[in-house]
């Protein structure tokens, strides 16, 4: 009885990792659109005005959006630093890639307009593309990984080498994220622009939508599929993922009907239902180990003391309130459509 509570989560373990659940789910749901825009805008742009109208939709909220990212990794070294550091120790390079593109969106969005010059804006335009698309693809490689099995041994020591994480799971992982914010992105340019731009957006989005059901009920599939899925008490029902591709399925419907609130709902809801149905089959663990079972690195195992988890729990309740309701604030009041026009009247409005 005592060897199983000291295996057991307690509360305050199992609601820290709802909570960084959330966490992520909030970033994953606002930067995914964001990574599609950047994704999005050489293909969605004609000329130097489209392109502003592209960044334009996100120039004003993508900064905001990182803060989940901030906070999520923040709570996770708080809460459960043993995960954070195998995490940081075995996936080093991946998270360097993603931090520079992350550090060159940034850069992008602040410099690009600094000056009245072509090849200037080329190569923030390229920054700002690749530095959506690569933290697109190894978001989704990683928490593939997380579900899958990374080679760790007890204590959540890292007994493999970078390919270790590039197995054919994490890469089909990784393009279902890349496919899937891409078309988020395109649902939400079909709601932020007029015009050309809006148009292009929303074929983009019909001939997306196909593909990225195919590739992301594959990606599901093979997750319930595999073995390691199957032999954890973590495993969960997969009504959550039907109804995720169903919603799926139904974007490039509701594109061509122009019902264009409704494509984006859909798509947000299935980012949502993506990265819940891989946290669901990760509890009660934060690390699958691919060389023995034994070796999981679980809640328990990575928590801090209960008193941390306390006073944490305590400044989350008082504090994410406030957040949540500046952000819903920035997004009311930047709630208009961009448009050539704007762009062409107002150079200087450029963020």
């Amino acid at each position: 009885m005592l060897a199983l509570l000291a295996t057991s989560p307690s509360g305050l373990e199992k609601l820290w990792f709802a909570l960084i659940g959330v966490l992520w789910l909030g970033y994953f749901f606002l930067e995914g659109f964001d990574f599609g825009v950047g994704v999005l805008m050489p293909f969605v742009s004609h000329d130097d005005v489209d392109r502003r109208v592209v960044v334009n939709t996100i120039g004003p909220v993508w900064d905001g959006n990182e803060v989940w990212l901030i906070t999520a990794g923040g709570a996770t070294f708080a809460a459960f630093p043993l995960w954070y550091a195998t995490v940081f120790s075995g996936f080093y390079l991946a998270l360097f890639v993603v931090l520079a593109s992350l550090i060159f969106r940034g850069m992008a969005f602040e410099l690009r307009h600094r000056r009245d010059d072509e090849r200037w804006h080329q190569w923030w335009d390229r920054a700002l593309f690749w530095g959506s698309a690569l933290p697109a693809l190894l978001w989704g490689v990683a928490f593939a990984d997380f579900v899958h099995g990374v080679p760790i041994v007890a204590g959540g020591a890292w007994t493999g080498t970078f390919f270790d994480l590039v197995k054919p799971y994490a890469l089909l992982g990784g393009l279902a994220t890349l496919s899937l914010f891409t078309l988020h992105g395109a649902t939400y340019l079909g709601l932020k622009t007029e015009g050309a731009v809006r148009e292009r957006a929303r074929e983009v989005a019909r001939w997306l939508a196909p593909t990225t059901t195919v590739i992301v009920t594959a990606f599901l599939g093979w997750t319930y599929l595999s073995a390691h899925a199957w032999h954890r008490t973590g495993l969960v029902p997969p009504l959550l993922p039907i109804l995720g591709v169903g919603a799926l399925a139904a974007v490039g419907w509701l594109v061509h009907d122009r019902l264009e609130g409704w494509a984006f709902i859909a798509t947000a809801f299935v980012v949502l239902a993506f990265f819940t149905t891989l946290l669901l089959n990760l509890y009660p663990n934060v690390l699958v180990s691919s060389v023995r079972s034994a070796y999981d690195l679980s809640i328990v195992q990575s928590a801090s003391h209960p008193y941390t988890l306390t006073v944490m729990s305590w400044v989350a309740l008082v504090f994410t309130p406030f957040v949540l309701v500046y952000q819903s604030w920035t997004y009311w009041i930047f709630k208009k459509r961009v448009s050539r026009p704007d762009q062409v009247d107002a150079r200087s409005s450029e963020v």
